[in-house]
Formats: C-alpha cells, sequence, structure tokens
C-alpha cells in the first residue's frame, strides 16, 4: 500500500538502506554512482514538472530542488541530495495525503447515504430493498429514529420529525396524514408508513450530496506557504554564486555556494510545524484533515456561522414555567414531567430533564394516554393532567389564555382537574460560550462575521442582534448558503456548522468547521476541520492555534533562509569547502526542525488569551442575557 500511494519516499529510503550496506563491504565504490544515478533520475523527473509550471507562470520549489540535486551530484556530495530527494518526496507525500484524505471523505460521505429501503410486498410482509430500486408510488416503512430515505408522503396518522439537519429549525416538526416527508430528517419514536413521491436520485438529501460534490470540486488550489519563497531564495543563490564564480574564475566556487543553498529549510520548516499544529489541535479534541486548513485559519478575515445546533444548543430547553394560582412552579413542572414519561414527543425528554435538574420527583401515572402530535392526559396522584397544545387542553378544561411569547418558543400547555393551570416555555436557547468565542475571533482579525441560516428571520435575527453579528441571512437553502459564502469578503472565509444542510457550504468554504460531537455525519465529512467536543469556543481555539502555527513555520524558514544566505556568502569567499557545507547544512535543518516544532506547545499568546477568558475584566463579557429565539407558537 505504501510502495504504491509513495513510490518515491520507499525508493529514496531503499537507496539510502543499499548506499549503507555496500559501504560496509569492497563495492563501496560503487555507493557514489548509486546514489548519483538515482538523485539524478529523480531531478529529470522534477525538471520536467519544473518547465511545465514555468510554461504556466509558476515558480515553486521544485526549481530550488532540482538545482540543489543537479549541484551536490556535481560536488560529488551524493548523500546531501539524497537527503534533498527524500525532503522532496516528502513533501509530495503530504501533498497527496491531504488530497486522498479529502477524496476519502467525499466517498465517506456517499457511504452514508441511506442505503436499504424497507418495502411493502404485495403480500403485505416487508422487504429491504437497495435504495435505488425504490419505485414511485412503493409504500415503505420508516422505523423509529431512522432516516427518511427518500422524499415522500405521510400515510400513517402522524408523526414527529427532526428536521434540523436539513433546515435548521430547532424545534420538533409535527407531521399529519398527507403531509410531505423530506429526505435526510430523522423519524420520531413510532414507526410510520410513508409512500415515495420521488426517487433517491431526486430526493433533498441526494441533491444535499451532489451540493457536496460540486462545491468540494470548485475550490481554488492553495499555493503552498514555501512555494512563495523559492523564486527570491533561488534568485539570491544564483546570484551569490554567480559573483563566487564570476570573482574568483573557479567553478568549484559555484557549486560550494550551492551546496549550502540546499532547500532543506522551505522543505522542512512548513511540513514540520504544519504536522505539530495538526497534533496540538487533536489534544484540544479538534482534527484538521489537512495541514492547509492551519494556514488558511491564520489567514481568515471572514466567519459564517449557521444557528441551530452552532450558535445555539440544538436543543428546546425549559425557559419559563408560568403557573396560574393556586398551582405552583414546581408542582406544575413536576405534574407535565411525570406525565410526559408517557409521551413519544420529542419535547418529552426536555421537560422530564427540566424537572430533574430542579430536583423534583416524578410520579407514577395512572390511564397515560397520548394523541399523538396533539397531546397527552393521565392521572396523577389523583388528579386528572392534560399537557400539550392549545386546542388540545382547550376542548378539556375551561379559562385557557393563550401564552403570548416571542416566535421561536415552544408552549406547552397545562389543565390539572377541569381548570388551566398554566404554561411551560421551552426555547433553543444560545450556547453561553457565543458571545466570548466571537470576542476572541475579532481579536484574532475575523472582523467580519456573518449568520446563514435556513430558520426564520424572526429566529435568527435576535440572535445575531445579541451576539453582535454583522451580516445575518435567514430562510436560506443549502445553495443559497454556498452562494453567499463563495461571494463573501474579505477571505479566506470559515464556514461553522453541524446539519445535513450545512454539509456543501461546509466544503465550499476557504475553512469548513463542522462541531461534530452531535451535528451529522454529513456536515463532518465535508468539512475540513471538525470539533470533537461540544464545545464552539473550540472554533477561536483553531483560529489561535492556526496563528500560532504559521508564525513558527515563518519563524523558521526565515531562520533558516537567514542562516543558508550567510553560509552562501563565507562559501563565496572559499572559506567553507564542500564537505563542510554539506554538513553544516544538516545543523541548518537540525534547527529549522527543532524550531518547527515548538508548534506542539502553546505559546505566551495562547496563555495570555487563556488568561483574558478567564478574567471577565479583560475580555467583553457576554450578554446578561439575548432576545428570545424565534419558531412556532403552540407546539406543544
Amino acid at each position: 500500500m505504501l510502495l504504491r500511494r509513495y513510490p518515491l519516499v520507499v525508493a529514496a529510503v531503499a537507496v539510502g538502506l543499499v548506499g549503507l550496506v555496500l559501504l560496509l563491504t569492497p563495492a563501496s565504490w560503487l555507493v557514489g554512482w548509486i546514489l548519483s544515478i538515482f538523485a539524478l533520475v529523480v531531478a529529470a523527473r522534477e525538471g520536467f514538472t519544473m518547465v511545465r509550471r514555468l510554461l504556466k507562470g509558476e515558480v515553486g520549489l521544485d526549481v530550488l530542488a532540482v538545482t540543489a540535486i543537479v549541484s551536490t551530484v556535481v560536488v560529488g556530495e551524493y548523500w546531501a541530495s539524497l537527503i534533498i530527494v527524500l525532503m522532496l518526496a516528502g513533501g509530495e507525500a503530504l501533498e497527496d495525503y491531504a488530497a486522498g484524505r479529502a477524496e476519502r471523505d467525499l466517498k465517506a460521505l456517499l457511504d452514508r447515504v441511506p442505503q436499504l429501503a424497507h418495502r411493502y410486498a404485495a403480500d403485505g410482509s416487508i422487504e429491504d430493498i437497495p435504495i435505488d430500486q425504490v419505485a414511485l408510488g412503493d409504500r415503505l416503512l420508516v422505523k423509529p429514529a431512522e432516516i427518511v430515505p427518500v422524499d415522500c408522503e405521510l400515510l400513517s396518522p402522524a408523526t414527529s420529525l427532526d428536521e434540523s439537519s436539513l433546515t435548521g429549525e430547532s424545534m420538533p416538526v409535527d407531521k399529519v396524514q398527507g403531509d410531505a416527508l423530506l429526505s435526510g430528517s430523522v423519524n420520531g419514536p413510532a414507526a410510520v408508513d410513508v409512500s415515495v413521491t420521488a426517487l433517491a436520485k431526486d430526493s433533498q438529501y441526494q441533491r444535499i450530496i451532489e451540493l457536496v460534490r460540486e462545491a468540494s470540486a470548485s475550490k481554488s488550489p492553495m499555493v503552498r506557504l514555501a512555494d512563495r519563497y523559492a523564486l527570491p531564495f533561488t534568485a539570491v543563490a544564483f546570484v551569490i554564486a554567480g559573483i563566487a564564480w564570476a570573482v574568483s574564475g573557479n567553478p568549484i566556487r559555484f557549486a560550494e555556494v550551492l551546496v549550502v543553498a540546499t532547500p532543506c529549510p522551505l522543505l522542512l520548516a512548513a511540513p514540520v510545524a504544519f504536522m505539530a499544529g495538526m497534533s496540538r489541535a487533536a489534544k484540544s479534541g479538534i482534527v484538521m484533515k489537512g495541514s492547509k486548513s492551519l494556514e488558511q485559519l491564520a489567514r481568515a478575515r471572514t466567519i459564517a456561522f449557521d444557528k441551530t445546533g452552532t450558535l445555539t444548543h440544538g436543543m428546546p430547553a425549559v425557559v419559563a414555567v408560568l403557573p396560574v394560582a393556586p398551582m405552583t412552579e414546581s408542582t406544575l413542572l413536576g405534574l407535565v414531567a411525570s406525565a410526559e414519561r408517557y409521551s413519544s414527543h420529542v419535547l418529552a425528554q426536555s421537560l422530564q430533564d427540566a424537572a430533574s435538574d430542579r430536583g423534583i420527583a416524578l410520579q407514577e401515572a395512572v390511564d397515560a394516554h397520548e394523541v399523538a402530535t396533539h397531546g397527552i392526559e393521565a392521572t396523577i396522584g389523583g388528579q386528572r393532567v392534560i399537557v400539550g397544545k392549545p386546542a388540545f387542553v382547550a376542548e378539556r378544561v375551561s379559562g385557557l389564555v393563550r401564552h403570548d411569547g416571542a416566535s421561536g418558543e415552544a408552549a406547552v400547555y397545562v389543565g390539572v382537574g377541569d381548570a388551566f393551570a398554566g404554561v411551560i416555555v421551552l426555547r433553543d436557547e444560545v450556547r453561553p460560550e457565543s458571545a466570548e468565542t466571537l470576542a476572541r475571533l475579532n481579536r484574532l482579525g475575523i472582523t467580519n462575521t456573518m449568520l446563514i441560516t435556513g430558520d426564520v428571520e424572526q429566529t435568527a435575527r435576535p440572535i445575531a442582534d445579541g451576539l453582535g453579528i454583522t451580516q445575518m441571512h435567514a430562510e436560506c437553502l443549502p445553495e443559497d448558503k454556498v452562494n453567499l459564502v463563495h461571494d463573501a469578503t474579505p477571505r479566506p472565509v470559515i464556514m461553522v456548522g453541524d446539519g445535513v444542510n450545512d454539509a456543501p457550504v461546509l466544503a465550499a468554504a476557504d475553512v469548513g468547521i463542522a462541531l461534530g460531537a452531535r451535528g451529522s455525519t454529513a456536515a463532518s465529512e465535508s468539512a475540513d476541520v471538525v470539533i470533537l467536543v461540544d464545545d464552539l469556543s473550540r472554533v477561536a481555539d483553531a483560529v489561535a492555534i492556526g496563528h500560532r502555527t504559521v508564525n513558527i513555520a515563518l519563524q523558521s524558514i526565515w531562520f533558516g533562509i537567514a542562516i543558508s544566505v550567510a553560509l552562501m556568502v563565507v562559501a563565496a569567499f572559499g572559506f567553507i569547502p564542500a564537505v563542510l557545507g554539506a554538513a553544516l547544512q544538516e545543523v541548518v535543518d537540525l534547527i529549522t526542525i527543532l524550531g518547527a516544532l515548538r508548534a506542539l506547545s502553546g505559546g505566551r499568546g495562547e496563555a495570555r488569551m487563556a488568561r483574558a477568558i478567564s478574567n471577565p475584566r479583560s475580555s467583553p463579557s457576554a450578554p446578561a442575557s439575548l432576545p428570545a429565539n424565534a419558531a412556532r407558537d403552540g407546539d406543544r
């Protein structure tokens, strides 16, 4: 596998091992020939690539590498030429690995598209068939918590769906018979029958996958960090070597200068620093799929966020308990949570969690009966308790008063006995770390912030205003999100999201960051960076690590260049023989590697940032409260 993917790396190591073995035998005279011929073959291969790039007006490390390989062979420093070949091959292997990783991630995303559907046969039995064999009008079974495989129409009386990964809507969506279900949404706790209205290739989930493929292909290639310094460094090396030859009249002087001008600082500094930075990020629960993400993060000036599950928790939580006297808050919440133990509605768990968090003990219910998508009725402690939508509760008790809350809140109405007992309000709240994360990003140079969501404007506007986000775009389809990110300036642009509907825009952004702890597989597979913990502040950590890594890479490159130029000047006067020059160049390489490895640890800047976060007087504080999110009223 390694030989097939990285043949040049394997060949360079093998030739080096053969040379070391031959040095111990009477045939040691062959070592120089073997290493020199191998190096020249590689130089010829790189030279062909170099010429093609030069004809396109591109100059990169290959110019310097070819020159260095040929010069070291000419002066007999064949071991130095082999080292240069190995460094060059290693750089190419890293690039190939990054590209291959991106392709594998896209393939993994495609592999995770629903592959099977449960179809009813003519005799009423259920058979599992490949998704591409589903025909229009087929009757399918969608099991509890299963992804809806294709676009379809609901045949069962009712169900509740989680569409947050598709539309950005954080609240559960109730569906009744005849309603359309989108592929990629997640069914509730009850199995339902559906009728197919679109083939797999035409369904919503597949359209999102195609958008991911197109967005990935549309990304512009990035010029490697070291390539930017290759042309001036090469020019300086040739100028110094040419002057030394012209003044001394000795061509050996030309070779002696080029020996100490080998491009190892350029070949080594950036890859070593980037790998160290990726390792540093991994320790913080941040997976970088490619080293180029670090450079883009360091240069980023615009960041866009999805709302649901990114800036907000993505899970509705109880924000208000509004009892009607003489009912108390704890009694009302306890009765509702006790009744919801017997409900399959997606808000049931949130209500039970709220009671548990407040230390309220739940009671056993008698004769619990649920009307799907409407509410539940149960007898608890000898009292009849009705919980659900306003119309459901109003039919059974008197005196119901509708809650006049903000859109985006889900109101659960409660009746006890024959009287209205109160309302419990749920809302998808802003993450507590969102405000500080945005403040840190601003200090790191990202001044343009965007909120791009599929939710309605009434939901998104309070979030954007409360967090000080500069641009807000609501009711966006996946295609709209991609277009907004493509047109965003200044660049590079970071996109942060977590849902299936975020997958295309994550692939299209210069850097896509997926919150992968609870987010969808589609988002994680199409992103460049995946955060493995449910913590938005790691986005700012990733940008900070990118800044430190690039700074260290540049410091190592410039330090290596400075030493190399100094050695070239000394060699130009004839004070450094070729053998000594090759040895000194290895010292430069070692210094470059040790300098680049500093990216493994956090610097003083990160320490200062951590202190600022822990000290509220040294950084902007999050607002005490934010305006309510928005969504539907009366959604239980």
